[in-house]
């Protein structure tokens, strides 16, 4: 990642600090940036989320964005990336933080799991299910954006795979993360890699929160993701722009990610759809995303 990418801050969960704490960590950070925008999958414990609207309420702030997305913990760290490469870019708070949600349909997330047997954020047929006790076994599962699972072959590096048991990829050019927990494999890296076609793989510590998500330790969790900041400046400026007749930041969107007041209808009904966001200007798989 470029070095002059600013870093990401951490609030600490109810058990590590007291609220006084986590208060005066985000007025301080409130003071020095001016907005704060928190990200965090859906999965996070109910008091570390209660923890994060009180805080906002405490402080009486419209400017934080709290964004609760229904992600694998890696796509997270992933957006949170991007959305720190486009903090140093000309765009307003409004603009960076409501483009986790256009930014999430080009992020595909998945992991490589021993066991489907706890696996509930993605359908798992009874049969799957059946399979997770058979020793050896592995599965390739895609969480988004759109749900997939298939039984991987039994060689490490999946070369017992059919063409047919294949995750399906992005149509345009992406980089690799992946995070390994306690699962031996290569397959991500040996099999899935040159059949999406990335530019590049990068490996990070799992995320502590990805057990959990998937219901297993015994995984290998990856995301491809866009890399490059013009393409993703570029993506967001093809979007129309609003101002929220509420607290006046401008976004793209149909709610404002500070203070959740909706679009006022005439606006609304001139905004893009998020939901059909394409990929225009997206560089195409072999492209250099440069």
């Amino acid at each position: 990642m470029d070095p002059h990418t600013p870093t990401a801050a951490l609030l600490a969960s109810p058990d590590d600090a007291p609220l006084e704490s986590a208060l005066t960590d985000i007025s301080v950070l409130l003071e020095q940036y001016g907005y704060v925008v928190a990200l965090y999958p859906a999965t996070i414990p109910v008091a570390h989320e209660r923890r994060l609207h009180t805080v906002r309420s405490v402080l009486e702030s419209n400017r934080i964005a709290l964004l609760k997305l229904d992600l694998p913990p890696l796509a997270v760290a992933v957006l949170v990336r991007q959305l720190r490469q486009l903090s140093i870019c000309d765009f307003g708070a409004g603009i960076v933080a409501s483009a986790a949600r256009l930014l999430s349909h080009y992020v595909h997330a998945g992991a490589v799991l021993h066991s489907v047997a706890r696996l509930d954020r993605v359908p798992v047929t009874l049969k799957s299910h059946a399979k997770s006790w058979v020793p050896g076994a592995q599965f390739g599962v895609l969480a988004h954006p759109t749900p997939e699972l298939v039984k991987l072959g039994s060689g490490a590096g999946g070369a017992g795979d059919l063409p047919s048991q294949q995750l399906t990829g992005p149509d345009f050019a992406t980089r690799l993360v992946v995070a390994k927990g306690q699962a031996q494999t290569d397959w991500v890296t040996g099999t899935l890699a040159p059949q999406w076609q990335v530019q590049g793989v990068e490996e990070v510590p799992l995320p502590a929160a990805s057990a959990t998500w998937w219901g297993t330790g015994k995984l290998v969790e990856f995301a491809a993701f866009l890399p490059d900041v013009s393409i993703l400046y570029q993506l967001v400026s093809s979007v129309r722009r609003e101002v929220c007749t509420w607290c006046g930041i401008e976004l793209i969107g149909d709610v404002c990610v500070f203070c959740s007041a909706p679009l006022a209808p005439a606006a609304n009904g001139r905004h893009l759809d998020q939901g059909q966001f394409h990929h225009s200007g997206v560089p195409g798989r072999g492209t250099p995303a440069g």
